[in-house]
């Protein structure tokens, strides 16, 4: 089985040639031997660049998947929210960024459970807010990346709850990315933040320390999936069956490990 070789699209070459020009890459790519992989490559630990390298959980799961099923592969960066239209519009093959299993996503594409996680409360540092659970943040300004599943989440539990029992709503805010969201809550533009538990906790290293984690336990806890174009079943089988191969050989746990997730219940 050769090894998978590691290409990848840069952040400006996406910007130059523009998210259209790549949707010939898909159509042919798995009859080329390889397999292009859509991400929002400013999400570590997920996926960040080192220079000129992809790094984090995402790349090194898309390795292994790769080298079981005899693939090069190629990673496409592009926006958060952009990554399931993409995957409709054939501009890669399977989006594999960090992204949770829900019905609005499967509505447009299949999806293969890969890891368990949860999100993190934020504050700065030295806060006199210190949430601990969704339920307190009623009457806090939190922001949070667009597109993320806690979105809607957050306003069905303003609804629910903190208006239900006669507290202040949640004013949810939204940001382009994950970083911003902690610039702005160190502008005190926002209280909290609300982030994916191993994206919260690179944030506090990448701040020194100007920020914290509030909350104690996973807010939130969902499953991350890889996403295929809906009625793709090939690639789908394909991929499921190389996960079974890393769970089988004890590489997936390793990476669970080293990324501090938690498996995925078969």
């Amino acid at each position: 089985m050769k090894k998978a070789k590691k290409i990848f699209t840069s952040t400006l070459l996406a910007a130059a040639i523009g998210i259209s020009s790549v949707s010939t890459w898909a159509a042919t790519a798995l009859t080329e031997g390889k397999i292009t992989v859509g991400m929002e490559i400013a999400y570590p630990p997920f996926e960040s660049y080192d220079g000129d390298k992809v790094v984090g959980f995402d790349p090194e799961l898309t390795a292994l998947l790769a080298n079981k099923m005899d693939l090069d592969y190629t990673f496409s960066d592009n926006k958060f929210t952009a990554l399931i239209l993409g995957l409709a519009s054939n501009n890669f093959d399977v989006v594999i960024s960090g992204m949770y299993i829900i019905p609005d996503r499967l509505k447009a594409a299949d999806a293969i459970p890969y890891a368990r996680t949860g999100a993190s409360i934020m504050v700065a540092k030295g806060s006199a807010i210190q949430p601990k659970a969704g339920e307190e943040l009623c009457g806090l300004k939190v922001g949070l990346q667009q597109g993320t599943t806690w979105v809607k989440t957050l306003h069905e539990l303003s609804e629910s709850y903190c208006v239900t029992e006669g507290l202040e709503p949640i004013q949810v805010q939204e940001f382009p990315t994950a970083p911003e969201v902690t610039q702005a809550m160190l502008s005190k533009n926002i209280q909290v933040q609300l982030e994916i538990a191993g994206a919260a906790k690179m944030l506090v290293e990448r701040t020194k320390g100007r920020v914290e984690i509030a909350s104690t336990t996973l807010v939130f806890p969902q499953t991350l999936g890889i996403y295929v174009k809906k009625g793709n079943d090939q690639l789908k089988t394909q991929l499921t069956e190389a996960m079974a191969e890393i769970k089988a050989d004890g590489s997936y746990q390793q990476l669970l490990t080293k990324y501090e997730l938690a498996p995925v219940v078969d």
